[in-house]
């Protein structure tokens, strides 16, 4: 494992070259002004959310009918940004919608009382969001919708209310939404997308379309995405809290003017896993959507493959070739994160003795043993993060320490979350320069 400061990245004098070509036509053409550019201000995500299909258990109430959901429905969700700016832009997903996706009208707002998961807004704070000028627009199937620029001021680790209003509703019972959000998002009839509160809205503890929100943001700000599980989904954290660990080292590094140019994303949903699909599309799979294609990329931290584990057979030639995959899924993630001028920090897996994986013969606490050692010992992450050693309980390191476990000796409380969000280095974030195997 090389020094982090110590790596000049590949291509430093070509990217100069481009730098000033792109100073030469901003003089000469407003629009670009506009272009992202790592040597001037370029649009870096601040919130995303990974997209999956939401269970029948998860589709929205009392707006899901045979055949369509949120017809005639206004949906308000608030999100927590990493990042501010003055200038924001959304993204909403219909990768897993059986039908077009017609969004009828959009507006953001700032939520009463700076919380989340409220229903209402603060009075005079809501705008409208447009789409190539138009209030609507349609997301086609498997597809992402990028709204028009909006200039609206949005401070760091502020939350942000995004309201939309589904005239048709979509066409289907195969819906995109986040069920892990742990805040509340609330529905009403008709279209309430400029009202301050909403009349008679339902709550339920869901995101959906809704996946990135992007900030235009100066030559110094960039994202590290976390790739991983209900770890860190966030599941025994609190609730319209974000107190996840991602969001705890958010915290940390806006505290330090050094990383406060930072965003951190979560790219994590509970139950998924490294190799196949389970709940959402597998990690390997999902890595250009969730990682690659995102603006302002320069770090991703892998935390995931407690569920590929949890979930094997219990004999030693499958647990053998399970570490065997698991580690072949890790250096592809890294060739191909690297090919892309990305970081990749590699986060050991958590202790689940005592849990609903855990097995007598200790086989599928072998295979997790291997598959740490090689995330230490491998030198092919740019760093490595020990997050195992920062909760395990010193006295028995196959479980969790007691004072952060939930209970169900697999997940974290808050203070475990913030034990993982303390074990992270902030001078990983210091700097962009640094050549990439």
């Amino acid at each position: 494992m090389y020094p982090f400061a110590a790596r000049p990245r590949r291509g430093r004098p070509a990217a100069l070259v481009l730098a000033v070509l792109a100073l030469v036509l901003a003089t000469s053409s407003g629009a670009a002004a506009t272009r992202p550019d790592r040597a001037g201000a370029h649009w870096v995500h601040t919130w995303t959310a990974m997209p999956q299909l939401a269970a029948t258990a998860d589709l929205p109430p009392p707006f899901t009918q045979d055949g369509v959901v949120m017809a005639n429905a206004t949906l308000r969700q608030t999100v927590h940004a990493s990042l501010g700016g003055t200038r924001i832009r959304l993204r909403f997903s219909n990768a897993f919608g059986a039908a077009a996706l017609p969004i009828a009208a959009v507006s953001v707002a700032l939520p009463q009382g700076g919380a989340a998961g409220v229903s209402a807004v603060q009075a005079g704070s809501v705008r409208p969001v447009t789409f190539q000028g138009k209030a609507s627009t349609i997301v086609q199937q498997g597809a992402q919708a990028v709204s028009d620029p909006l200039d609206f001021p949005l401070a760091a680790q502020a939350n942000l209310a995004v309201t939309a209003h589904l005239a048709q509703g979509l066409a289907a019972n195969s819906v995109t939404a986040h069920p892990g959000s742990r805040t509340t998002s609330h529905l009403a009839a008709g279209n309430q997308v400029m009202a301050d509160e909403l009349t008679r809205p339902t709550a339920t503890d869901r995101w959906y379309l809704l996946s990135g929100i992007e900030v235009w943001s100066g030559a110094s700000a960039a994202a590290v995405a976390v790739v991983g599980d209900s770890l860190t989904d966030g599941r025994g954290s609190t609730h319209n809290v974000n107190n996840r660990w991602p969001d705890r080292l958010l915290a940390r590094l806006q505290a330090n003017p050094a990383t406060a140019a930072v965003a951190v994303l979560n790219q994590a949903a509970g139950g998924n896993r490294v190799l196949n699909h389970g709940i959402g599309p597998s990690a390997l799979s999902r890595l250009d959507r969730d990682v690659l294609a995102h603006s302002g990329v320069a770090w991703l931290v892998l935390f995931e493959g407690i569920n590929d584990i949890g979930g094997s057979a219990l004999t030693e030639q499958a647990q053998q070739q399970l570490s065997q995959e698991l580690i072949a899924a890790y250096d592809q993630i890294i060739i191909q994160s690297h090919a892309q001028g990305i970081r990749v920090y590699g986060a050991t897996l958590l202790p689940f003795g005592g849990s609903s994986y855990d097995d007598p013969g200790n086989l599928r606490e072998a295979t997790r043993q291997r598959v740490n050692d090689w995330v230490r010992t491998s030198n092919r992450f740019d760093a490595v993060l020990d997050l195992d050693r920062a909760v395990r309980d010193p006295r028995d390191a196959s479980t969790l320490l007691p004072a952060y476990d939930t209970g169900d000796h697999l997940h974290l409380n808050p203070a475990g979350y913030q034990a993982l969000a303390n074990a992270v280095p902030e001078r990983l974030f210091t700097g962009l320069n640094g050549s990439l195997r």
